[in-house]
């Protein structure tokens, strides 16, 4: 018997809030932060049934849902860690050496772009620009940029996750 997908009284409360932000008949534009909603209530992903429901509240069809969530990289369509390490290799970040942080963080993590470790602690998420050029190279860890790095300061904040003592939003 599968579980029911539902948002918590108080997220379907700011779930109607936003939708209330829009004309009657522009529900869909509640899309990303209804999303972004859903991502962080059901376990930082979304998967189909998450979506459906979503397109559910918005009263649009699931492929509108769909297009959305797989076309911006802030949505994760498959389980990721605690701590999802989204490194900037776009050209500022990437004649600054972020190729060079990437690596790092693969043979750190012994894991390939996409992947967990195996303690579900971390995600490597490449990404196409995250729009600090003039601070790179440059990574976003939950809300927060990460800028200048350098090996050292990517060890330090690997170490401060393993702590607990890196704040995600």
């Amino acid at each position: 018997m599968s579980e029911t997908i539902a948002f918590k009284p108080e997220s379907l409360a700011q779930v109607h809030k936003i939708i209330a932000r829009y004309p009657e008949g522009r529900q869909k534009s509640a899309l990303i932060p209804v999303l972004h909603l859903a991502q962080k209530e059901f376990g930082g992903w979304l998967d189909v049934p998450v979506m459906d429901y979503v397109a559910s509240l918005l009263s649009i069809k699931p492929i509108e849902v769909y297009e959305v969530a797989t076309f911006y990289t802030m949505f994760n369509m498959k389980p990721v860690g605690k701590y999802v390490l989204e490194v900037c290799r776009t050209g500022p970040c990437m004649v600054s050496g972020s190729e060079k942080i990437l690596n790092h963080i693969r043979t750190k993590l012994n894991i390939k772009d996409g992947e967990t470790t195996e303690d579900g602690m971390f995600t490597l998420k490449p990404a196409e620009c995250l729009g600090a050029c003039g601070y790179a190279p440059m990574m976003q860890l939950g809300k927060f940029f990460h800028e200048n790095l350098t090996i050292e300061k990517v060890d330090e904040i690997l170490d401060l996750c393993r702590e607990g003592q890196i704040a995600l939003d």
